[in-house]
């Protein structure tokens, strides 16, 4: 039996909320992917706001709906996954109701089912350091398998879907900060992260990317 008992399944009430309360919500909420006799699991350890009101200059939706933020202005509970520079998976979970374009990055995750498929999605080696396997929006799609196939599916239910904290996993300090790598919006407290996490993503608060291009994060 898995150590790991993840809570039950959000309802799609859960994230029709403004986005600003459901990302500090998911701090110590599971990540999971299942396949063919696989199974990973992560703990959620940061996350980041992307709002769509329109004071967002670091959301995808800050200038309206395009082909490839359309996802962004659907139903909460859904994923908006992106590529980042053409080269890095992002994914996110639509919040707020549809047509309100926002949504919450997720950033790391604590690895804690399927190791070593994870280190080998990743390209790692059995001696890298554990918190190199998602410590990044990318890396943890890069570790939980996660392409674009998977934008605009569920994450109520599926291959990859979202679970509660489990009712005896310890409460979690949530610290906020500024988001990491924007070139526009990085001054807005967004960022929401478990303090003291081992996990987190490296990248100072605040700071901006060396590429920088305006409809990327």
């Amino acid at each position: 039996m898995s150590p790991h008992r993840p809570g039950s399944t959000f309802s799609r009430s859960f994230f029709a909320r403004p986005c600003l309360e459901v990302a500090p919500d998911l701090i110590g909420a599971y990540l999971v992917r299942t396949g063919a006799r696989t199974r990973c699991l992560g703990r959620i350890v940061e996350v980041e706001a992307y709002l769509g009101d329109g004071s967002d200059p670091g959301s995808h939706s800050h200038r309206g709906p395009t082909p490839r933020n359309r996802v962004m202005f659907g139903p909460p509970g859904k994923a908006y996954v992106y590529r980042s520079y053409g080269v890095h998976i992002c994914a996110n979970v639509v919040c707020e109701e549809a047509g309100r374009g926002a949504a919450v990055l997720f950033r790391a995750i604590e690895p804690l089912e399927g190791i070593e498929l994870m280190q080998a999605r990743r390209g790692l080696s059995p001696q890298a350091p554990r918190r190199a396997i998602s410590n990044g929006p990318g890396k943890l799609c890069q570790a939980f398998d996660v392409g674009m196939e998977f934008d605009g599916r569920s994450l109520l239910r599926g291959a990859l879907a979202l679970r509660a904290p489990g009712r005896r996993d310890p409460p979690v300090d949530v610290a906020t900060s500024s988001r990491i790598g924007l070139s526009r919006g990085n001054d807005l407290p967004y960022r929401f992260y478990a303090r003291g996490s081992e996990w987190l993503s490296p990248g100072r608060p605040g700071a901006a990317p060396r590429r920088t291009r305006s409809d990327d994060r």
